[in-house]
């Protein structure tokens, strides 16, 4: 099982380049089969996730041609199938967006039901909702949903809460539904206008994406494109927390600065130094970090997927800080493997109370999700001595060449898959 080993206590300096979305991409390639023509995708990340979908896209007969690591070209003419089922698409919580790009275009579809990291209920209700007000019979069968319609008719769908999730799968489907569909209380998020604009190049006609309201005018059918991913938030978020955290001064690049405005906001409330450029964005670390309270909202708020690692910098910052986290209940599992650590933390429902301590000490420790695994490294390279981190295959999933990109940082990190491997690390770093 391969696991990151790390030598903590070296500020991170210089600069990284950002990657394409992954919740974009993830997106952008269930609606590209859509076309029955010829889709060039650029600005792939080359993570777990985008792999598992590639494949699943590729099983259902689509013709999916890895032109490079970041550059993909998909034909959906050929698709013979509209059943998504294998062991390694149930673990992405994705996959559920082939359902609204084959109900769409085929008005039938059948998807296993979504995995993906336990950080709590993540229910499809408002999907389900939106195809059968859409005109779908939609139920759920042997850990399947199954989806299918005559026709697919315009109408008016008001989503109880927001939903990332929801607001794409109605989109799509929508995008090919006969007359006009408007979403109210849709999600903002970058990614929900990323898709829009990349079924826009497609030939649909979807207005107010990155509003409450979104408006589809069904088209009939949709053409060839080439479209470039926008860069991942959550990424950009992520070095830029592990600037504050290990005390250093990177520029994170290839970014678009007003996607990072939340998370910018609270790097200036703990005393962080940032510049903002046209497509980049520096944080020079202060000390001593000073508390804050932090809320997790929709976009424009503070994203969940930032929390975890806000919390490792709020572990080290002066006093006493808070978190609350509105979105999912069990975000807060990386707290455990943080005390290992020597942080002083108390959960107490959906808030943390952070007690701020002078410093992290190397541990051995497990990544329970995606980010909360991306944190725990952060946390590593902050703290004195040695930590290895567990489970490493969740913080693959969704970020590439994790390690290497630290480590040109000048993060003394490294993938083993052995404890002699460690024990060769650490005569190296000695």
């Amino acid at each position: 099982m391969d696991q990151y080993v790390i030598k903590g206590g070296t500020p991170l300096c210089g600069e990284v380049e950002i990657g394409g979305a992954k919740n974009a991409a993830l997106a952008i390639l269930a609606a590209a089969v859509m076309a029955d023509e010829t889709i060039t995708i650029e600005n792939l990340p080359n993570v777990r996730d985008i792999n598992v979908m590639l494949q699943a896209i590729e099983n259902i007969g689509a013709h999916v041609e890895r032109v490079d690591v970041h550059t993909v070209k998909i034909n959906g003419a050929l698709i013979h199938g509209f059943t998504v089922d294998n062991e390694y698409i149930r673990k992405i919580r994705a996959s559920y967006y082939l359902l609204g790009a084959l109900l769409g275009k085929y008005k039938n579809a059948e998807v296993a039901l979504p995995g993906g990291c336990a950080i709590g209920s993540r229910p499809i209700d408002l999907h389900l909702k939106g195809f059968r007000a859409l005109g779908a019979e939609v139920e759920i069968r042997h850990g399947m949903v199954a989806a299918s319609a005559k026709d697919l008719h315009g109408t008016h769908i008001y989503l109880d809460k927001v939903s990332v999730g929801a607001t794409i799968n109605i989109m799509m489907a929508a995008s090919l539904a006969k007359g006009r569909t408007t979403i109210e209380n849709a999600a903002k998020e970058p990614h929900v206008v990323d898709v829009a604009n990349f079924l826009n190049c497609m030939g649909a006609s979807i207005r107010g994406a990155g509003t409450d309201v979104i408006r589809i005018s069904g088209v009939e059918r949709l053409h060839k494109a080439e479209y470039s991913i926008i860069p991942d938030q959550i990424e950009a978020g992520t070095f830029m927390f592990a600037a504050a955290a290990t005390g250093g001064d990177v520029t994170v690049k290839n970014v678009i600065p007003k996607h990072l405005e939340a998370t910018t906001a609270k790097l200036l409330e703990v005393g962080c130094r940032v510049e903002e450029f046209d497509d980049a964005v520096r944080v020079m670390a202060c000390h001593p970090l000073h508390h804050t309270q932090v809320t997790t909202l929709p976009y424009p708020g503070f994203p969940t997927d930032m929390q975890p690692q806000m919390g490792i910098v709020l572990g080290l910052s002066s006093g006493t800080s808070t978190i609350t986290e509105s979105i999912f209940e069990n975000r807060f599992k990386y707290v455990d493997e943080l005390a290992k650590m020597g942080a002083n933390i108390k959960v107490e429902g959906n808030i943390a109370i952070i007690y701020g301590v002078d410093r992290y000490t190397g541990a051995r420790v497990s990544a329970p999700d995606l980010r909360a695994g991306a944190a725990l490294v952060i946390a590593g390279l902050a703290a004195e001595g040695i930590t290895t981190v567990d489970d490493i295959y969740y913080i693959e999933r969704g970020y590439e060449a994790f390690d290497e990109k630290l480590r040109k940082l000048g993060g003394q990190i490294q993938k083993v898959s052995s404890e002699k491997e460690i024990q060769k690390f650490k005569l190296k770093i000695s």
